[in-house]
């Protein structure tokens, strides 16, 4: 425990009176954040190269920096994980491509992944009480070395990444029955032209095909949920992508399939907080990319900003967190990889905190009056009540470090474990 438990214990005394007069009570608040899986990337721990032996990255996706200590190997990339997690408030899940399955040695291309490829990964889960989720891996293949994989023009290489799909949704049914968690296992796809097409139609039609075929496997879906990924363009598909957010949604909406919104995948104006309310209406469940688009699709870890805010206060005004499911998507090689996971997750679950210490029903309750100064004025004043304290407190009593005692533990672990390697 802090030496300054009692002062931490103190403030969230005060913090809660606060709250209370809005209607708030925070320690139902924690309790209720408590509940909230947020699906960790594993991908932040190797710089995305997973374990199939290939340096090359493609399909549009960049990691820069060479920061020292990245995973070499599965237990590594898994130690690392534990880490961070240890340093992060909660039980959560973790997120890994296809692209990480331990085959030990034998030879096992992407359309032939079984569940037993992924069996240390369960072990490792159950240890930590974790639950685990799940990506096919649609790029740095030498089947996507043109820039096409379920939309492409040949059968045979379609048909490869169809298999790879269907394997997929059997490995995510084996997480979910496993670890008891439902796994969601989301779809996204690279495919697209760097130059204007001829036909945006025929790639679309092959892909819905493609997907209806994969979706057609017998999986049980109470242990793997499906999602599909949409992106406004990409490297190497700058002037068209098959799987465009318009596609996603209207085949989501019409095959009760998960959508994905990624907070990078957008225009840089565009914001996926206004996207929740609009898509709930007409897909059972959302699966947010929660990411930091510097420069677009960049990737960067997430801090605690206005956009990040904004998307957390519209899942809880809208009563729908148990129908969003959030996952993070960053990747950034220039700084220690444990420090990125922690940041970025509990930034995360710092605006959820915030967003649910609101008091909501107020709110709306003045807006339905057409008091909106009131509206207005307490939304402004709820900005700098002292919701850190009870975010200090939470991970008082979730037993992890309070505010930066974390780095500590960090730069320990780098020295220890990191700069070894």
């Amino acid at each position: 425990m802090p030496d300054d438990q009692k002062a931490i214990e103190s403030s969230y005394e005060q913090a809660k009176a606060l709250y209370a007069k809005w209607g708030v009570d925070t320690d139902q608040v924690l309790d209720q954040l408590a509940r909230i899986r947020v699906s960790i990337n594993c991908w932040q721990g190797d710089d995305v190269r997973g374990f199939e032996g290939s340096d090359e990255l493609t399909g549009g996706i960049q990691v820069t920096g060479n920061y020292p200590g990245a995973a070499r190997t599965p237990d590594e990339l898994r130690q690392d994980l534990a880490k961070a997690l240890s340093l992060i408030p909660g039980k959560h899940k973790v997120n890994i491509h296809a692209m990480y399955a331990e085959t030990k040695g034998a030879k096992a291309d992407r359309n032939e992944l079984k569940p037993e490829h992924f069996q240390n990964w369960v072990e490792w889960a159950k240890t930590l009480g974790i639950g685990l989720d799940f990506n096919p891996t649609y790029f740095s293949h030498p089947l996507s070395d043109d820039g096409f994989t379920l939309s492409h023009q040949d059968p045979k290489i379609r048909q490869f990444w169809i298999e790879h799909g269907i394997a997929c949704r059997h490995i995510g049914a084996y997480f979910g029955r496993e670890l008891g968690v439902p796994c969601v296992t989301n779809t996204w796809v690279p495919d697209g032209y760097k130059d204007l097409p001829a036909d945006r139609l025929a790639p679309r039609r092959r892909l819905m095909e493609s997907l209806d075929q994969i979706l057609a496997a017998d999986v049980d879906t109470r242990h793997n949920i499906d999602a599909v990924e949409g992106k406004l363009f990409g490297i190497g598909s700058e002037s068209y992508v098959v799987g465009s957010n318009d596609f996603y949604l209207a085949y989501a909406a019409k095959n009760n399939v998960t959508l994905c919104l990624d907070a990078g995948h957008f225009h840089p104006t565009e914001s996926i907080a206004d996207k929740i309310s609009a898509a709930l209406l007409f897909v059972d469940h959302l699966l947010l990319h929660v990411s930091r688009p510097v420069r677009w699709d960049s990737d960067h870890v997430v801090v605690f900003d206005d956009e990040l805010q904004r998307i957390m206060e519209e899942i809880i005004r809208s009563g729908v967190s148990d129908r969003v499911f959030i996952a993070l998507d960053f990747f950034d090689g220039s700084i220690n990889r444990i420090a990125a996971w922690t940041i970025g997750t509990r930034n995360t679950l710092k605006a959820l905190l915030k967003a649910m210490l609101e008091p909501t029903a107020v709110l709306k309750e003045y807006e339905a009056k057409g008091d909106l100064t009131s509206r207005l004025a307490l939304m402004e004043e709820l900005k700098s009540y002292p919701w850190a304290a009870v975010w200090d407190y939470y991970c008082l009593r979730q037993n992890v470090p309070v505010r930066d005692q974390w780095l500590a533990e960090v730069k320990r672990y780098e020295q220890e474990v990191l700069l070894k390697r």
